[in-house]
């Protein structure tokens, strides 16, 4: 099979993978074992405004299940870099090694360059893509 047979199903793996590991970060573990009052006060106690808490574990949430079924693809791939970098910059001291105490930066780094790509082959196979739902211009894809 040709690899421009297969990239679309590639790029859907990859968005499946990054929306559900989205869904389970900011749905299950920030509003569902944390809860939203204590993720917030986790952001207020690292110098974040208290409110970025809500936020993010609402962009994770919703950012996720709309990866999963491929709406607005490139967008939110590109709208999740500002909480990506955040999520480095706040793990930069701890050094590179995510097992190190506190958490390195390795896996918010590895995040930044999972979430371009994703911008960059787009939805690929199986999205629901509101443009080509509505028979809008159909966009290139993976």
């Amino acid at each position: 099979m040709p690899v421009t047979q297969t990239i679309p199903y590639a790029a859907l793996l990859l968005r499946v993978s990054l929306g559900t590991l989205f869904v389970l970060h900011g749905g299950l573990m920030k509003l569902g074992i944390f809860g939203l009052s204590g993720t917030m006060g986790y952001f207020g106690s690292i110098g974040y405004p208290p409110v970025f808490g809500a936020i993010v574990a609402f962009a994770e949430l919703f950012g996720g299940i709309a990866l999963i079924l491929g709406i607005w693809t490139r967008a939110v791939s590109l709208l999740f870099l500002p909480i990506l970098i955040g999520a480095a910059l706040q793990h930069l001291p701890n050094g590179w090694v995510f097992s190190n105490p506190r958490g390195g930066y390795e896996f918010p780094v590895l995040w930044i360059v999972l979430m371009l790509v994703q911008a960059g082959v787009g939805a690929g196979a199986l999205a629901l893509d509101p443009a080509r739902l509505l028979g809008g211009r159909r966009t290139a894809t993976a």
